[in-house]
């Protein structure tokens, strides 16, 4: 006889979790799942981990740490131009969780696979001594040999983002509950705007496609523009110049940076945007901005790869700068 009021790990599963999973999930009644990859195609695998209290605020709305969770790594494959196949998760509930913050956050899962057309295959619920943390772990597809890796950007190729830059970083100093003059002057609906792209990200999967075949090197945005910069410039062997008047920013990120200037090293060090950043040969910059454009996600030609092995140089406003803590780091 249980004594615990409390659902047992089958029952959550069944409950819970069973109705996200695909065929390939077995209906989670199994101990694997079976994935099958398109005839030509390569498998392309990522996993993010997330705890309360570091990527996320113990409070935040289970929904949105759902859809944070499975978003994080879709934006991972979009990177790489592959199509999401299905996703395992792991869970580790502390000892206050209810079920229905467990039923809010299903809810989000399940809506966020939706979306973005990858199902739950399976994973794991387990009980967490200590604060909520949850891993996902996604597969993509990808046409054989096309996956965009970070490590391909050539001298002279330029360097292009997606989307609009820092509202995350801001997002999150708001959700601390900063009120510094430039949060002062925002209005209702920039503050909103800030939050909710620090709360849910939008991966860019529309441009799958248009990363393969227009973009020599591509990653995510997700530990801050100057950080994953030189990271890819890094691996590709190569450093970068960038023109900061040339960073796309949102009509919120303008008012907060028109009441303090010196915004602008967080909202190029700040993390989760969860935009693309790439590189691409100069006759493909037309038509890369004109695909993007179409796909409804715009993007903005930020710099050139240069020789050299020093961090990407940043110019605006008089000055050159590097930025040496360019990103989030956990250690």
């Amino acid at each position: 006889m249980r004594l615990s009021s409390r659902p047992s790990e089958d029952e959550l599963i069944a409950r819970f979790f069973a109705p996200l999973a695909c065929e390939g999930g077995l209906g989670l009644k199994d101990d694997a799942a079976l994935l099958r990859p398109a005839a030509g195609h390569d498998l392309v695998l990522t996993v993010d981990a997330l705890v309360a209290g570091v990527h996320f605020f113990p409070d935040d709305p289970p929904d949105a740490i759902a859809v944070k969770a499975l978003g994080v790594n879709i934006s991972d494959l979009a990177a790489k131009g592959a199509s999401p196949a299905g996703f395992l998760l792991a869970l580790a509930l502390p000892d206050d969780w209810s079920e229905a913050w467990l039923a809010a956050f299903a809810e989000g899962l399940g809506e966020a696979a939706r979306a973005f057309a990858c199902p739950l295959l399976g994973g794991d619920t387990v009980r967490a001594d200590g604060a909520l943390s949850l891993s996902v772990t996604a597969v993509g597809q990808v046409p054989a040999g096309r996956m965009v890796r970070r490590t391909a950007a050539r001298v002279g190729d330029r360097v292009c983002v997606t989307g609009t830059i820092g509202d995350a970083a801001l997002g999150l100093a708001l959700r601390r509950g900063t009120e510094a003059p430039w949060a002062s002057g925002l209005t209702s609906d920039e503050r909103t705007h800030l939050v909710d792209r620090y709360l849910r990200p939008r991966p860019r999967l529309v441009l799958a496609p248009v990363l393969r075949e227009h973009a020599r090197a591509a990653m995510d945005v997700s530990d801050g523009l100057a950080g994953d910069l030189a990271k890819m410039m890094r691996a590709s062997g190569a450093s970068a110049v960038v023109d900061l008047d040339t960073i796309p920013l949102s009509p919120a990120a303008r008012t907060a940076l028109a009441g303090d200037r010196g915004l602008m090293e967080r909202l190029v060090t700040g993390g989760d945007d969860y935009e693309i950043l790439c590189a691409l040969p100069e006759a493909r910059i037309t038509a890369f901005l004109q695909a993007s454009a179409a796909a409804g996600v715009p993007a903005a030609v930020i710099g050139t790869v240069i020789e050299g092995d020093g961090l990407p140089l940043f110019r605006g406003e008089g000055c050159d700068r590097r930025f040496e803590a360019g990103s989030f780091s956990h250690f």
